[in-house]
């Protein structure tokens, strides 16, 4: 008999921006009373939402339990920039692309596998352009050192046969209106999502034989003989085999401890306006996505709407391994990004934020995933090491093959991936990532 007590969960704070301009279509089902399933998903992010619809494609028949703290789309997966990117994506380097020819272009081959999965259910449940937007994305260079980052980035595009296109200082501002940015680099592949509407008409789009448990936190989880029994606080699930989509919570069920290290980034979002309001197009096309150059500035995106925009704003990184911040923190942020954004596009000064909040990343120290069978018929599809929407897709695809035996040369070279390695002690730890993020963000400098 195993037993794991889940003694801590995961705190989300602030309202998300994406989550309340997004639209729910099912009502709230709690799990109330014990249920019986072939299949138990612990997580409706996109780790869990991507393994629930692949198991219904490998075995169509099969009941499946997806079950999640909180209600979908209000967690981390409704909180991040919205990125699904393709090429290279490092959060722990200065630089995007850092790795070997053969490494990048494997990684490369992956991302573009989850997203094609993603578009796919894009498709059968018909989410809008708004929702799903094949548009691509610009690395905006603020700085000298940002131009130079660019130029490295498009030599390591180059070297592997990748296209990019190189955008000039006038360039940039007819896309955004501002003439904050010295140059951009664009790439085609990356798709631009509403995380949180996209995470929605993904949880309810799902066959029928899925049933989706909302607010409805796991405290224990064991297995006795053949069978898995989830706890929570008004019923369980059982089921012979289980699948954690809990990304760095992972670590509070008992697995990957000390491997794992729990970061958090920060968002706002302004209230809508009409260009109407101005005389110039201050904000430039309806719709463009920002990275920052250095990948520890500021990532910024514009969305339009029935006439009106928003600007969202994401800034910052804090090391929290209590997987909480406060309310304070959020609005601390919150004053520092509106410097940043007033920076950028002086004339929406008198536009406020209607939203900021913060959103939890889950890291390892050598950049891999907390993958694979960690007991018997318990898989991990966790860690997703900054780049959720595409890194968690596909680990939630990879553990729903693995658990059901299949066999294809996307989930061979992913199992092959190292797990995460072993941290340093807790107070080295804090000592050594509190003092990366400072470097970086200093350094940084104007791109944030």
């Amino acid at each position: 008999m195993s037993t794991h007590t889940i003694k801590r969960l995961p705190v989300d704070t602030g309202v998300s921006g994406w989550e309340a301009i997004s639209i729910r279509t099912a009502p709230v089902r709690l799990l109330d009373g014990n249920v019986t399933a072939d299949w138990l998903i612990i997580g409706a992010g996109f780790a869990g939402l991507s393994a629930a619809r692949r198991l219904s494609q490998l075995h169509p028949g099969d009941s499946i339990a997806i079950v999640d703290a909180h209600e979908v789309a209000k967690g981390p997966a409704g909180r991040n920039s919205g990125f699904m990117i393709d090429v290279p994506h490092s959060l722990s380097s200065g630089e995007y692309s850092v790795a070997g020819e053969s490494a990048t272009s494997q990684e490369i081959a992956q991302n573009r596998f989850a997203i094609a999965f993603a578009a796919e259910a894009a498709r059968e449940y018909g989410m809008s352009t708004e929702t799903f937007d094949p548009s691509g994305k610009i690395n905006a260079a603020a700085t000298e050192r940002g131009m130079k980052l660019n130029a490295n980035f498009a030599k390591s595009l180059q070297s592997i046969g990748e296209q990019y296109e190189l955008l000039d200082a006038a360039q940039m501002q007819e896309i955004t209106g501002s003439s904050y940015y010295h140059s951009g680099l664009y790439t085609p592949g990356a798709v631009m999502i509403q995380p949180a509407q996209y995470i929605r008409d993904l949880a309810f789009g799902l066959d029928k034989n899925v049933s989706l448990y909302e607010r409805s936190p796991i405290i224990e989880l064991s297995r006795t003989g053949n069978s898995w029994k989830a706890k929570s606080y008004r019923g369980a699930v059982n089921a012979p085999k289980v699948i954690l989509a809990v990304n760095g919570h992972v670590e509070d069920f008992g697995h990957f401890q000390g491997r794992l290290l729990h970061v958090f980034t920060y968002a706002s979002m302004t209230a809508a306006y009409s260009h109407d309001e101005f005389e110039r197009a201050v904000t430039g096309k309806a719709r463009w996505a920002l990275l920052p150059a250095d990948p520890m500035g500021a990532t910024v995106r514009k969305i339009s709407s029935n006439g009106l925009s928003r600007i969202v704003i994401r800034t910052k990184f804090t090391y929290d391994p209590s997987i909480q911040v406060t309310l304070r923190r959020v609005a601390a942020v919150a004053e520092e990004q509106r410097r940043s954004l007033d920076a950028r596009f002086p004339e929406l000064k008198s536009t406020p934020f209607e939203f900021s909040w913060a959103g939890r990343l889950c890291l390892s120290h050598n950049s891999a995933p907390a993958f694979g069978e960690i007991e018997e018929n318990l898989y991990s599809a966790c860690c997703e090491n900054g780049l959720g929407t595409v890194k968690s897709t596909l680990a939630g695809v990879m553990a729903a093959e693995l658990a059901t035996g299949s066999h294809s040369r996307v989930l061979e070279s992913f199992s092959r991936t190292p797990g995460p390695s072993r941290l340093p002690p807790k107070i080295l730890t804090k000592l050594g990532v509190n003092s990366v993020i400072r470097w970086q963000a200093l350094r940084a400098g104007r791109e944030g």
